[in-house]
């Protein structure tokens, strides 16, 4: 589901889940835990990376929508503890966007420290009211950080996926570079932050990131509400209208 790459003491978590890296249970309990775990083994710094020409194209639709209520509770509670462990992590997490990033990869890669994204014709996004769910508080919070206010509202309202240069332009991610080489500028990232003196790096990484740590503590994700919005008949008749494009572009 993913490959684990050490560059040293800088991690890379390199999502390969062909063909579009979906984001399966499996995969995001395993993403988290390895998250979780990394800095208790010497892990200074980690890296987010897929394959060139796609980051992550979200959550396994068509798997999820199989799944009933108690399987689907469980889920969501690792997906957002996945989003937790990514912002709140104790050590700095760089985002190799290499490609296609919408809507669960999006959401991974902006809770991350910083994102470098393929330049080109891809895509990134939150285009979750497409599918009918509300763009959790937390998500929205992270988002409007880098944007602002009128673009975060902007973004989510309208379900929109950007190409990498508008996600440039606007501060979605900041920097870009060659699909190839993605995962290569965010390890020279992390090396750079890495030859910094540690403590005054620590320290005000954690004054620069109390807002994420607010925004976990403020708004709580109630899972049992997203449950709810997952098994509407609007929601569950927009996924399955998705699922059916998406067979028809196989």
């Amino acid at each position: 589901m993913f490959e684990i790459i050490d560059h040293d003491s800088i991690r890379e978590l390199r999502i390969a889940r062909p063909p579009v890296n979906a984001l399966s249970p499996e995969l995001i309990a395993g993403l988290r835990k390895a998250i979780e775990d990394a800095p208790g083994m010497g892990i200074e710094a980690m890296i987010l990376s897929g394959r060139p020409g796609m980051f992550s194209a979200g959550l396994d639709v068509p798997h999820l929508l199989g799944l009933d209520r108690d399987a689907i509770a469980p889920f969501l509670d690792n997906l957002f503890g996945l989003m937790r462990a990514i912002a709140l992590a104790p050590v700095p997490i760089a985002a190799a966007v290499t490609g296609h990033s919408p809507a669960g990869g999006a959401i991974m890669a902006i809770f991350c420290d910083t994102r470098i994204m393929a330049e080109g014709s891809y895509k990134i996004g939150f285009n979750e009211v497409e599918v009918g769910l509300p763009v959790p508080g937390v998500v929205y919070r992270a988002l409007e950080r880098r944007v602002g206010a009128r673009q975060a509202e902007r973004l989510c309202l309208s379900g929109s996926l950007i190409t990498a240069d508008e996600a440039y332009e606007i501060g979605f991610v900041d920097a870009l570079a060659p699909a190839e080489k993605v995962a290569e500028r965010a390890l020279t990232w992390c090396q750079k932050l890495l030859a910094l003196p540690p403590t005054a790096v620590r320290k005000t990484r954690q004054v620069t990131r109390q807002d994420l740590h607010r925004a976990f503590e403020e708004l709580q994700v109630q899972t049992e509400l997203f449950v709810d919005a997952w098994f509407s008949d609007e929601t569950q008749g927009a996924m399955r209208a998705l699922v059916a494009r998406l067979a028809e572009r196989k």
